[in-house]
């Protein structure tokens, strides 16, 4: 090994100081795929059905490692045809992380956020395929911006705190009676 090679591989050592975010692995835990009517309910003339598609993400600490975190990505997506079921997906995919090295304040978001961003085609292209083989056309669900989600869910806690929570008597300053 060269001088060169040995100076080079020291600041690899150095780097696993630094926060790192590592997809370890990535599974279906569980796809459910309806289509009540079979191929006599979604002809040709009928027109394409409404979909409604929702997302959830959960997240918790792997027993085994303090390190390693399960975040799972849920796809929920309903198709109707007037008051008819077209279809109903569910899905929920999971990744396993090992995060290392971030503050505990920015953990939430790292798991909330970047995890599924990087579970997130995987997890569309396995709803678009099932769709596609139940008959009906590929389910593109439009890329969701994880962030914009987080900060909802942020407002909405700290909304639900300052509800939750009024002021104690005499806390503004005023005397109790």
């Amino acid at each position: 090994m060269s001088d060169d090679t040995a100076k080079s591989a020291a600041p690899e050592a150095s780097a696993t100081a630094s926060p790192r975010l590592m997809l370890v692995g990535q599974f279906i835990r569980d796809l459910s795929f309806e289509n009540p009517h079979g191929p006599h309910g979604h002809g040709e003339g009928d027109g394409r059905p409404q979909v409604e598609v929702q997302v959830n993400v959960e997240t918790r600490r792997s027993e085994d490692s303090r390190e390693r975190y399960e975040v799972a990505l849920k796809i929920n997506a309903a198709a109707k045809k007037g008051t008819a079921t077209a279809f109903l997906l569910e899905l929920d995919f999971r990744g396993l992380f090992d995060i290392v090295g971030f503050p505990d304040n920015l953990l939430p978001q790292v798991l909330l956020v970047e995890c599924p961003r990087l579970l997130f085609p995987f997890a569309r292209r396995i709803a678009a395929d099932a769709v596609r083989d139940g008959g009906f056309p590929a389910l593109m669900i439009d890329p969701i911006d994880f962030l914009s989600l987080y900060r909802q869910r942020l407002a909405e806690e700290q909304k639900k705190r300052a509800t939750a929570d009024p002021p104690a008597p005499g806390a503004n300053g005023g005397s109790q009676a």
